[in-house]
């Protein structure tokens, strides 16, 4: 069997007495999408951070293609094809989308002694990329404010993927956005896993997570609860595992009736 493109083990991450992460291990294949659930102050973002460089974990192993790695900033992690997509976007609104997507990483073409954005090659890319994801721009020069918050987020997805991600961290991209904007997103994660790319889809909506994961893991208090495939639990469950579905229950109990 091959090794999982990234793993973490059993990593935990304190700042000063605040434990935020106590022993969150989880896993990520080719082609799959694990959906990472966890409500409000469950450690999603700490976890996130953590994975991809911001923070260096106290306790625990980060493995990328079966080898131990150390990021010491978020530039490591994206020479290692790790990648994160987060809620802001980090995008420019009255920028063009093809200023976007490049942003840093301009083509350029000599003249003579100057070097210029070669816009040309940049539209085409851009473009093409975007029609990859189902998106079919009116121009590379369309504003990114002019987009919806679900053409947003393909556009950011779009981009790590040009540029060499192999894992994906997807940070709440349906949180913000309608019912058809969500599905274009769902549809547009389902397109990245097809093309071999692992996912980490962070979420506490369980019926996004469950239309497109294939494994689910839930971190309740810094400390994931367990990981099921699809097939093995169903909404309910999850709900439960995720909002402290004991804790509802006694709640109940104690007023009598139900919550």
């Amino acid at each position: 069997m091959t090794a999982p493109l990234i793993e973490l083990v059993d990593i935990a991450k304190h700042f000063g007495p605040v434990i935020a992460l106590n022993g969150v291990t989880l896993s990520v294949e080719a082609g799959e999408c694990h959906c990472l659930l966890g409500d409000n102050g469950a450690g999603k973002s700490t976890f996130i951070k953590t994975m991809s460089g911001v923070h260096k974990p106290n306790r625990g192993e980060i493995r990328v293609d079966g080898e131990v790695v150390s990021f010491s900033s978020p530039r490591d992690a994206m020479a290692a094809g790790i990648a994160t997509v987060y809620q802001d976007l980090a995008m420019i609104p009255l920028m063009s989308v093809t200023r976007n997507f490049w942003m840093g990483r301009e083509p350029e073409r000599k003249f003579g002694p100057f070097k210029l954005f070669d816009f040309a090659t940049a539209n085409r890319i851009t473009m093409e990329e975007m029609a990859k994801m189902g998106i079919h721009l009116r121009s590379p020069d369309q504003a990114v404010g002019t987009l919806s918050g679900g053409e947003r987020q393909t556009v950011a997805i779009a981009r790590a993927v040009h540029f060499g991600a192999k894992v994906l961290i997807l940070d709440e991209p349906t949180s913000a956005l309608g019912v058809r904007q969500t599905a274009n997103v769902l549809a547009t994660i389902d397109r990245v896993r097809k093309a071999g790319i692992g996912l980490i889809f962070i979420t506490h909506n369980v019926r996004h997570a469950l239309a497109v994961g294939d494994r689910f893991t839930v971190l309740n208090r810094g400390k994931t609860l367990g990981t099921a495939r699809r097939g093995e639990i169903d909404a309910e469950a999850l709900q439960d595992m995720m909002a402290g579905g004991r804790e509802l229950a006694e709640l109940a109990g104690s007023l009598g009736g139900t919550v």
